[in-house]
């Protein structure tokens, strides 16, 4: 059975920081590409970031280049979401996802399987 568990979600000023984790099992892990979303209140789930399987590449929506990074540690079947100088646009619930396949996604639809979220808000 897969699945993937996310944590680190919390409450956060307006330009602090703050690193999501999301820990898989129950699938070849580095055979996925690994995908961030983000839902807020009332709005459809987005697509924030992403990663290849081999961690080669990644790929990020035009609103967090350059404050958010992911990354991934195929060792221990962890990926990450470093997230920083953050604002109160950034709140909404974030969700891990797998992609069986070499290449990162921003398609919803794509992704094979999905974290359970955790809520991310920032205070102005």
């Amino acid at each position: 059975q897969v699945q993937l568990v996310e944590s680190g979600g919390g409450l956060v000023q307006a330009g602090g920081s703050l690193i999501l984790s999301c820990a898989a099992s129950g699938l070849t892990f580095r055979s996925y590409t690994m995908g961030w979303f983000r839902q807020a209140p009332g709005k459809e789930r987005d697509f924030v970031g992403g990663i290849s399987w081999s961690g080669g590449s990644t790929f990020y929506v035009d609103s967090v280049k350059g404050r958010f990074t992911v990354s991934r540690d195929n060792a221990k079947n962890m990926v990450y979401l470093q997230m920083n100088r953050l604002k109160p646009e950034d709140t909404a619930v974030y969700y891990c996802a797998a992609r069986r396949g070499k290449f990162v996604s921003g398609e919803r639809s794509d992704y094979d399987y999905w974290g359970q979220g955790t809520q991310v808000t920032v205070s102005s």
